[in-house]
């Protein structure tokens, strides 16, 4: 998999095909919005048939990407968890695999507003944000300048056609000065990087990274498209 690399605030950052973002510098690996557990949430809540492997498939692959890159900090940039009952909800596997990730390197769990309760304090630290050097990693991107912001939420997509056909594709965006990352849990939808919500952090420019299965590509939003209708 080929990562492509991109500045943030003067530094080098690596968006990797995965959805996760890598700051070599620093030795850090940020992933956002795990929401493990939204399987079971909705097999119970909303009623909806959906296959209940969603937490093993979504912490397979961030174990996958602590094994290649050996991040000295892991920080996961809020709603880890899809609400608070969550981790009373996880099988046996994937609390071992919790066990094993942060017993292996430090986390910081960035608090989201899907998951306001704490995950067990031997899983590493909890905090409301995280400050490493000039770069701020958030939950939620704050409105007006924030040069260096790493933050999550808002699940963006990039909607594109390509050979006359549409799809939609996990992203990060980014002006060079703060970026947004996708969504990294299994089943974590997405909103589309033109909806106003996101536009309006970007008062000037911003490119949307695209994630692919092994690489990433960057266009500029003027080439993405309003939500289509799939193919």
């Amino acid at each position: 998999m080929t990562p492509l690399d991109f500045d943030c605030a003067g530094q080098r950052l690596q968006a990797l095909p995965a959805g996760a973002l890598l700051w070599p510098a620093r030795r850090v690996l940020a992933v956002a919005d795990l929401h493990l557990e939204k399987g079971s949430s909705y097999a119970i809540a909303a009623r909806k048939l959906l296959p209940r492997h969603d937490t093993l498939q979504t912490l397979t692959l961030l174990a996958a990407l602590i094994e290649a890159f050996a991040p000295k900090t892991v920080v996961c940039l809020g709603d880890s968890f899809h609400d608070r009952q969550a981790i009373e909800r996880l099988p046996p596997d994937a609390s071992r695999q919790i066990e094993k990730l942060t017993r292996r390197t430090q986390f910081v769990w960035v608090a989201g507003n899907h998951d306001p309760a704490p995950p067990r304090q031997d899983w590493g630290d909890v905090a409301e944000e995280l400050r490493e050097g000039p770069l701020m990693f958030r939950h939620e991107a704050r409105f007006g300048p924030a040069d260096g912001e790493i933050s999550g939420h808002f699940h963006p997509v990039a909607a594109l056609t390509v050979h006359g056909r549409g799809m939609r594709r996990r992203c990060f965006l980014t002006d060079g000065r703060r970026a947004i990352l996708p969504a990294f849990g299994a089943y974590a939808g997405g909103l589309n990087a033109l909806d106003p919500a996101i536009a309006q952090l970007f008062p000037d420019d911003y490119d949307a990274l695209i994630v692919g299965r092994e690489s990433v590509r960057r266009l500029s939003w003027r080439r993405l498209r309003p939500d289509l209708v799939l193919a």
